[in-house]
């Protein structure tokens, strides 16, 4: 018996597998004399670039704020702020909080479809979301 030929691999078409994230903007605000500021600084030297080039669709800003603790503001799409003080953490520690940032959903975000949508056919499923919970 000849060996069977490989599954065809499917093409995703109408936007099947996409996901638009959240966040937009990253703000780093640090101070170049403050000792609170110093796991920020080592992380803009070690792992911004590596960052930003992984998380390409986040515009990474970095402001000086002299005489101030450390802090990372996170912006979304619908406009929303999220501030997170990163006073006295290491550089892996930062990491992991703007990560956790760069995945969150803005919690207050508005549904896309306003009163639902209307079908002349029923359908069985209901509409495909990436925040519902199965």
């Amino acid at each position: 018996m000849p060996p069977r030929p490989p599954l065809p691999i499917p093409v995703f078409k109408n936007g099947v597998g996409m996901f638009v994230p959240q966040i937009k903007r990253i703000v780093f605000n640090y101070c170049e004399r403050s000792g609170s500021s110093r796991g920020l600084i080592d992380f803009f030297q070690r792992d911004l670039v590596q960052f930003a080039e992984a998380h390409p669709h986040v515009e990474m800003v970095v402001h000086p704020r002299p005489s101030k603790h450390p802090l990372v503001k996170g912006t979304f799409i619908s406009g929303r702020q999220k501030v997170l003080c990163v006073k006295n953490m290491s550089s892996k520690e930062i990491q992991e909080h703007i990560k956790l940032l760069t995945e969150a959903a803005d919690a207050h975000a508005k549904p896309a479809i306003k009163g639902g949508v209307v079908s002349s056919t029923p359908a069985v499923r209901g509409i495909w979301s990436p925040f519902k919970q199965v």
